[in-house]
This record gives structure tokens, sequence and C-alpha cells, in this order.
């Protein structure tokens, strides 16, 4: 047993290592989509379409692509990182793309979840609807190019 907890520990500080800044917004995510499906399913009780399989591989393809959508910020890190490098620059930018991504992606989770559990019936704090839409819509302003 102490081998099987000593690998888990080991993976997990590898990989949070390797993420660095993108590690919490990773982690959060992973959490958001497992959520956000369970309550997809729990909420289409309470709604009048029904859950099927279409729909089912539907959600699952969206959440694929949500990781596309990192990996895509990902490369441009990347491909930042070697230009800068490459005009002779000496700074390092971390994982910025990719984290905003998942930060915006989170906030849409946060806001999917929040959703299917007022339609689950679910009382929630007037306060974290409007929240999460400030907070998602901070990250889109910042991130605003003109």
């Amino acid at each position: 047993m102490q081998r099987v907890k000593a690998l888990f520990i080991t993976a997990w500080s590898a990989l949070f290592s390797l993420l660095g800044i993108l590690a919490l917004p990773v982690a959060l995510l992973v959490v958001g989509n497992v959520t956000d499906y369970i309550t997809g399913i729990a909420a289409s009780q309470y709604r009048e379409e029904q859950v099927s399989s279409y729909k089912g591989i539907r959600g699952i393809y969206k959440k694929i692509g949500m990781w596309i959508l990192i990996f895509i910020g990902w490369m441009m890190d990347m491909l930042i990182g070697y230009t800068v490098q490459y005009i002779g620059l000496n700074i390092s930018l971390p994982y910025i793309v990719a984290t905003v991504v998942a930060v915006w992606l989170i906030c849409n989770e946060v806001i999917s979840i929040l959703e299917n559990l007022i339609d689950i019936g679910v009382d929630i704090p007037p306060f974290l609807m409007p929240l999460a839409k400030m907070i998602k819509g901070q990250v889109e302003d910042k991130t605003k190019l003109e």
C-alpha cells in the first residue's frame, strides 16, 4: 500500500511540476467537467429534453473540445516562448495563453453547473451566477486584442 501511495504522490508531483501555473486550472477543469456532466444528466430529468445517447456523446465531445482548446493555448505558449528565445530576449513566460483559456473554460463550466443545479431545484446564493459571469467577462475583457 505504501508503494502505491508513493507512486501516486510521485506521479501527481511530477505532473504539477511539469504544468507549473497551469496545474491548478487543469485540476479544476477536470473537476468541473465531471461535475457538469453529472449535474447535466441529473438536470435533464427536470427539463423538457431527455437524455439520449446522442446528447451524451455530444457532451463528451464538447469536453474533449475544451481540452483541445487548452492544447492549442499550450501550443501558442510554446510558439511565443520559442519566438522570444529566438529573437534574443531573455524572459521566461509560463503557460499564460493556456492558463487564460483554462480559466475561461472553468467559468463556463461553473455557469453550466449552476444552471443545472437551478433546473434541479437547488437554491443557489444569488451572487454566484453573477460572480461567475463577471469573472468570465473580466477574462474576456483583459485578453481582448484590438
